[in-house]
């Protein structure tokens, strides 16, 4: 069963392999991170966006998007970008995040896209992660936009600070 599935992620293209992958770890992992159905617009080693739609289970009662859901998108756009790229080393690395901040600039009155432009400081973060048994931290930077209400206009940004771990041994 599992090289079936393994055969029949190979053939599908990245966009329903991202989805696929937040669809199932978020279900058996963090549930509510599912339970926002959040869909990956884009995901490489540079970006990626991230889309939470405005709805009944995310408004809150000002019928704008609940701060926690905000959290929760900015928590995905900047921990898939790292999970990716720490699967793509080969290396058992442990993901955290140590702490968060958040500036709310306007209620987000539409459907939210978290971007993370921070591909190529998570990479180089890794590769010194990987040199080293030190848990080691970095911030990483993420702003959230609702497109359908104005494209340019910034909505939210947050500052997580990214903290890894080489749990492989180095030689």
């Amino acid at each position: 069963m599992l090289s079936q599935m393994k055969g029949l992620l190979d053939v599908l293209p990245d966009n329903l392999k991202n989805q696929f992958f937040i669809n199932s770890w978020s279900f058996l992992n963090v549930p509510m991170i599912f339970w926002v159905r959040p869909k990956i617009l884009a995901l490489d080693t540079e970006k990626t966006e991230v889309l939470i739609p405005l709805r009944r289970r995310t408004k809150n009662h000002l019928k704008s998007m609940y701060f926690g859901v905000l959290c929760t998108g900015a928590d995905i756009a900047g921990g898939i970008l790292a999970a990716r790229l720490i699967m793509e080393s080969g290396k058992n690395v442990s993901l955290a995040f140590k702490d968060f901040k958040a500036d709310y600039k306007k209620l987000a009155l539409g459907d939210v896209v978290f971007r993370c432009n921070e591909g190529a400081m998570i990479q180089d973060f890794l590769d010194e992660v990987l040199q080293s048994n030190e848990r080691m931290n970095r911030t990483v930077y993420v702003e959230a936009l609702c497109p359908d209400i104005d494209p340019d206009e910034i909505v939210a940004t947050f500052e997580l600070t990214l903290s890894l771990r080489n749990k492989t041994p180095i030689n």
